[in-house]
């Protein structure tokens, strides 16, 4: 069972602790009992990354940094840093995809992936693909939430990103309505779990390697047939005319579904929360014009991907500190974001912390821009019509790998 709001165990109280003098608001208690749920070690990781501005070695894990500048010079050094060997995300879906993934996620064929793939998610094409993927569905639900109906935020957003990777990738769906859809995210979120436990050791024992590719065989198994035919307005149609080979096309579907499913909603709800919980939302509704400033501050305070893992690769000497070939660093974005402070949708641009919630270099989300347009659509429909609305009742997810609410009902005040 999900963590309810009214059973908040005074355990929760003693494990956010080193966090208490930080904690003061509504708002940011909420952020940190989420984290607890998802990954009860996850909230210490991150107290000991207020220590780690620039570095700081921990035992078992390796190097951690919260800082923004040096995250960002971790990230964009491929001559020293590697997610393909222990420690990176690459060297987990190795494992599970075979050794191509060596080529394509950070070797030579890297670059000429994304050089090709680059147009894929443009902020055009991105909120063309949020309109297609879910104009109906988002209407519909603005409708009965504006006529006094209560929603589920977190429900809606797992339904809604399961339809967006039924409209990306063409995928057949059994069933029909939201169940069918809820089916496709919940898949998504099974292959992501394979990551959980893997902050200390991406070795994936044989058990879990033949599991993840059973799910990514039913993810992808039909773009082999698909691929000839698919329209353009499909990942596979635009993959096969940008000259991407179907190996390359099935490797991008499954970063899609593990990279952009649970955190696409994470986000949406956790923001539809601090809109609320912040009360900044009657700032939003009395200058839509800082819907943009919205996303942004969201993408930064929830940071749904909270770690980013790599490995070094040769030695080197990086903020007065001296890393060794072999050693691991894990970049804690969502400290490193979190430190600039609170949600505000008037805060001003931060130079240093410019999208680290999607990476930086050459792994900086692709799909960043379809996020920003998922990210507005939600936030139209809670204030769209110019009225606030209140968070009913909430759970938070447990034992998940990205932080989310399990269930978010919101509902517009009389």
């Amino acid at each position: 069972m999900p963590v309810a709001e009214d059973l908040e165990a005074p355990v929760h109280e003693r494990r956010l602790a080193p966090w208490r003098d930080g904690i003061g608001s509504s708002a940011t208690a909420h952020e940190h009992r989420l984290l607890v749920a998802a990954r009860p070690a996850l909230p210490w990781l991150n107290w000991l990354g207020t220590f780690a501005k620039p570095l700081m070695k921990v035992p078992r894990l390796g190097w951690i940094t919260a800082d923004p500048l040096t995250a960002r010079s971790v990230l964009n050094d491929p001559e020293h840093f590697t997610l393909l060997s222990e420690g990176g995300v690459g060297h987990l879906w190795a494992q599970i995809l075979g050794d191509w993934v060596y080529d394509l996620f950070d070797g030579a064929g890297h670059y000429d992936l994304r050089t090709r793939s680059r147009e894929l998610f443009t902020e055009k094409t991105s909120f063309a693909f949020v309109e297609a993927a879910w104009g109906s569905r988002v209407r519909a639900a603005r409708a009965s939430f504006e006529a006094g109906e209560p929603l589920d935020v977190a429900r809606l957003s797992r339904i809604l990103v399961g339809q967006m990777v039924v409209t990306l990738l063409g995928m057949p769906v059994v069933g029909d309505g939201d169940d069918a859809y809820l089916e496709i995210f919940e898949t998504g979120e099974e292959l992501a779990s394979i990551a959980l436990g893997t902050t200390a050791d991406t070795v994936l024992p044989p058990e879990k390697i033949a599991k993840a590719r059973e799910i990514v065989e039913r993810l992808t198994g039909h773009i082999d047939v698909a691929f000839a035919t698919a329209p353009t307005s499909t990942i596979i149609g635009r993959c096969r005319e940008l000259g991407l080979s179907i190996r390359e096309t099935k490797g991008l579907s499954t970063l899609l579904m593990v990279a952009g499913t649970e955190t696409a909603a994470s986000a949406m709800a956790r923001t539809a929360a601090l809109l609320d919980d912040t009360g900044e939302q009657h700032r939003l509704i009395a200058d839509r014009s800082l819907t943009e400033n919205a996303v942004r501050e969201a993408l930064r305070v929830t940071s749904p991907a909270p770690i980013i893992g790599r490995s070094v690769l040769a030695d080197l000497t990086i903020a007065g500190r001296h890393l060794t070939a072999g050693e691991r660093i894990i970049v804690l974005t969502w400290t490193a974001n979190n430190l600039a402070g609170e949600y505000r949708i008037d805060r001003p641009y931060i130079p240093q912390n410019r999208q680290l919630w999607f990476g930086a270099g050459r792994h900086l989300c692709l799909g960043g821009p379809l996020a920003r347009a998922e990210l507005t659509a939600m936030i139209e429909l809670l204030v769209g019509n110019g009225m606030p609305y209140r968070v009913v009742s909430r759970e938070y997810g447990r034992k998940v790998l990205i932080p989310a609410y399990r269930s978010l009902v919101v509902q517009k005040l009389d």
